[in-house]
């Protein structure tokens, strides 16, 4: 039984040893009355003072530890609680000198003792082990398992060992391991001398075990265009893992890391683009992928700011040049164009530009059309026209007409009935000079005489306020 004893209570206490910084713990001993019980003759006191100075001969110099002991000055006093020596190192003399001097008193407020034991470690801010030892029921505090749940749940690193010694009633040993289970600790019961130098010789003299190895995560990260299955980015990304101090600048990368939550940090350099993503280390190796969207490709388009209705501009542009790209001109506020070049012809392209003066822009578009990478503004104005004719005509003659105006390719001058928009009945193109001759429609009514852009049919000069003459042919002045 003491070589059973003393090995739990060595691995429970190494473990304990070794989650703490710097060892800082408590003795608190039983002063109550009924330490004046005798096993073998002998008073459980004295036996108690003999085990703790035999143990404490040979206690570390460096390491901290201190003495409460309670019900050793009044009777029935649940108060009566005094932590004789404050934990630090150095303290072994005067701590085998108070235990010898104790003479047992009182009640056994064997949980106060506990939590006063705790304070004196400052245990919401430091490692703290308290080791008790007792050998009777509580007689003070109701609840030494609430006390106990309560020292654990505030603590910083926590833990209580408890020994009873000499204890045979069940109330006791359930309050006494109670107290142990909640903070963490270990229960042991000793019955006589031997066996109380072997508990607290475990408890007081543990060596702390080594640490035991960390479990390395191998974790493979892997930044990509597009999906987790997409093309992995060919240039360098920065991989940053909050929580370690590991990083790279591979793709894939390939990091070793301890059980535990991360965020990775991707940074493609060249996009000068960052993207985070939580993960777990669980011990088993594994790959993780952060998504990057497809860049948008540079590009732009230069015109000039100002264009005449109809004229064909070049246009300058870079840009990703993908098959079937296209330079535009459209309205600002519309989606779709008015017209396009690819880009295909080079640089620059000659792009034909509205028949309505306005607002426009030239745009670098994408072949599938629902992506503009570049933009520029530019301005339509009116062409400026002008057509000379008879104010009159006779029917089917054909009449000389004066005019000015763009004169582009298969531009024309036509005469149409007023009010019928683009609609003509006959037309001369203006490649023919001016002047040129245009036929008379056959039947007699008003009728104008029109400058028609062939993009579209674009009318550019119409008049339809003439007086109406049954037999004339009207012309536009």
């Amino acid at each position: 039984m003491k070589r059973i004893l003393a090995g739990v209570l060595t691995a429970s206490l190494a473990t304990t040893a070794a989650a703490q910084d710097e060892t800082n713990t408590i003795l608190v001993l039983d002063g109550s009355g009924s330490m004046w019980g005798q096993i073998e003759g002998i008073a459980k006191i004295t036996i108690a003072q003999d085990v703790v100075a035999g143990i404490l001969a040979d206690f570390p110099a460096d390491q901290g530890l201190g003495l409460t002991v309670y019900g050793h000055r009044e009777r029935g006093n649940c108060t009566d609680i005094e932590t004789i020596v404050s934990p630090a190192p150095g303290t072994v003399p005067e701590i085998i000198d108070a235990v010898n001097g104790i003479s047992p008193l009182g009640r056994t407020p064997m949980t106060d003792s506990v939590i006063a034991a705790a304070e004196a470690l400052r245990y919401t801010e430091n490692a703290a082990t308290v080791i008790l030892v007792s050998d009777g029921v509580e007689t003070c505090n109701p609840d030494p398992c609430a006390a106990a749940r309560l020292l654990e749940d505030a603590g910083i690193d926590f833990t209580t060992h408890v020994v009873g010694f000499d204890v045979d009633d069940p109330e006791a040993l359930a309050q006494m391991q109670c107290i142990a289970e909640e903070t963490g600790g270990q229960f042991v019961t000793a019955s006589n001398a031997e066996e109380l130098d072997l508990a607290m010789t475990a408890m007081v003299m543990a060596e702390p075990e080594p640490e035991p190895e960390p479990v390395i995560t191998q974790v493979t990260f892997e930044a990509r265009i597009g999906s987790a299955e997409g093309p992995l980015i060919t240039g360098p990304v920065l991989w940053e893992i909050e929580g370690s101090t590991e990083e790279a600048t591979a793709n894939p990368a390939v990091l070793g890391l301890e059980e535990g939550s991360y965020t990775a940090a991707a940074t493609w350099l060249e996009q000068e683009t960052t993207l985070s993503r939580q993960f777990i280390a669980t011990g088993e190796a594994r790959t993780l992928a952060i998504v990057f969207e497809e860049p948008v490709p540079a590009a732009t388009v230069i015109g000039p700011d100002v264009a005449i209705i109809g004229s064909t501009v070049e246009v300058g542009w870079s840009g990703p040049d993908e098959e079937r790209d296209y330079i535009a001109v459209a309205s600002p506020d519309e989606t779709g164009y008015v017209n396009f070049a690819y880009t295909a012809d080079g640089s620059p392209v000659n792009l034909l530009m509205p028949p309505e003066p306005g607002q426009y822009e030239l745009r670098y578009i994408r072949s599938d059309g629902s992506e503009v990478l570049a933009t520029a503004p530019i301005t339509i104005d009116p062409a400026p026209v002008s057509i000379v004719a008879p104010e009159t005509a006779i029917v089917g003659e054909s009449i000389e007409i004066g005019w000015t105006g763009p004169g582009y390719d298969r531009d024309y001058i036509s005469v149409g009935e007023v009010g019928s928009g683009p609609r003509y009945i006959n037309f001369t193109y203006t490649d023919e000079g001016a002047p040129l001759m245009l036929e008379m429609p056959t039947e007699p009514g008003d009728y104008e005489i029109r400058y028609q852009l062939s993009q579209g049919g674009e009318v550019l000069h119409d008049r339809a306020d003439f007086r109406h003459r049954s037999r004339g042919i009207h012309r536009c002045p």
